[in-house]
């Protein structure tokens, strides 16, 4: 990819780091003017490299104080089962993400609620009642110290 040059790389990085840095001091940590640093972060835009901003939220500030990833397999294979799954886990409001995996499992999720008992809840009342499920591994978060998930 011809218009992927260390400057762009660099352009990536800062931004993913600083989203909200201004395009005079994006210019300035990567040796550009102003206008051909413009340029780039627009190009880069269009071409669907950069595909949004957004805010990095403090988990812990908002109540959420419990995390886990937990691992979900499924009883049947079909597509009409893979599909009310994730329909479900999109209407779950504790799931930030969900992936479709491969080996022994289906999926893998990201919880994250505000302590043990409404986990516990979670995964008793939603998990628990969905009738694809048939295997619920759970690891709870004690720590991150890298967590570049913007």
């Amino acid at each position: 990819m011809k218009f992927m040059d260390q400057i762009s790389e660099r352009i990536l990085q800062e931004l993913a780091r600083d989203g909200r840095i201004s395009n005079l001091q994006l210019a300035e940590r990567v040796g550009l003017s102003p206008s051909a640093c413009l340029r780039r972060v627009q190009d880069l835009e269009r071409r669907g490299v950069i595909a949004g901003y957004r805010a990095v939220l403090d988990r812990a500030a908002m109540g959420v104080g419990f995390a886990a990833y937990v691992t979900v397999g499924l009883s049947s294979h079909t597509k009409a089962s893979q599909e009310a799954f994730e329909r479900a886990m999109d209407r779950a409001s504790e799931v930030v993400e969900c992936h479709n995996i491969t080996g022994a499992v289906e999926y893998l999720l990201r919880v994250e609620v505000a302590d043990l008992p409404a986990y516990k809840r979670f995964h008793t009342e939603v998990l628990g009642t969905l009738p694809q499920v048939n295997a619920i591994t759970s690891y709870v978060v004690m720590g991150s110290p890298k967590d570049a998930r913007a």
